[in-house]
C-alpha cells in the first residue's frame, strides 16, 4: 500500500475515530491500530478511492473488536484534548459552546446514525465507499444519513440558546 494513499486519510480517519470513541487517546490507538494493519496486509485496492474506503472498513472493524474486549480503567485520567478558548474571549468560548454542543448531540445520535454522519461529514466518503464499509446498501447510507442529519438537528435545537453560531468573518477593504 503507498504511504502517501495512508497519509492522506489520517486526518479523516481520526475523525471517525473520534466520533465513535468520543475520547481522543481511544481514537488514536484505533488510527494506529488502522494503519498497522493496513501496512502489513498483503492484499490492498489498487485505486486510491477503494483503499480509503478499505482503510475505513479496517478502522470499524478494529472499533467493534475494541468494544468486545474487556475495557481496561486507567489509572490516571488523561488530559482532555477537547477544544479551549485560546484567548478566553467571547468568539472563542462561542465557538467552544457549539463544539460541545455538537459532540454532545452526536454522542446521544444511536450508534448506525453516528457511524453513517462520522463516514460521510467527518471522513468524507461518499456515499458508495460508506456502503461498502458498513455493508449495506447506498440507498441504506442515504436514508440512514438523512434521518441522522435530522436527529442532529433536532437534538442541537434541544440544545436551546446555548448554541452561537460563529459570525460570519470577511475581509473589508
Amino acid at each position: 500500500m503507498p504511504r502517501e494513499w495512508l497519509e492522506a486519510c489520517l486526518d479523516r480517519l481520526y475523525g471517525y475515530a473520534l466520533s465513535l470513541t468520543q475520547d481522543p487517546e481511544q481514537a488514536r490507538d484505533l488510527v494506529q491500530e488502522c494503519a498497522v494493519k493496513a501496512l502489513a496486509a498483503r492484499r490492498v485496492p489498487d485505486d486510491q478511492a477503494a483503499c480509503r474506503a478499505w482503510l475505513f472498513r479496517i478502522l470499524r472493524n478494529a472499533f467493534i473488536d475494541s468494544r468486545r474486549r474487556p475495557r481496561l480503567v486507567a489509572l490516571e485520567e488523561a488530559g482532555d484534548d477537547g477544544p479551549h478558548p485560546a484567548d478566553g474571549g467571547p468568539l472563542a468560548d462561542e465557538r467552544l459552546i457549539n463544539v460541545l454542543t455538537v459532540r454532545t448531540a452526536m454522542a446521544r445520535l444511536s450508534e448506525a446514525h453516528r457511524e453513517v454522519v462520522a463516514l460521510i461529514d467527518i471522513g468524507g466518503l461518499s456515499y458508495a465507499e460508506a456502503a461498502q464499509v458498513l455493508g449495506v446498501a447506498e440507498g441504506t447510507v442515504m436514508s440512514r444519513l438523512s434521518r441522522a442529519r435530522a436527529a442532529l438537528l433536532r437534538l442541537i435545537a434541544e440544545a436551546g440558546p446555548r448554541v452561537v453560531p460563529a459570525p460570519a468573518t470577511r475581509a473589508v477593504s
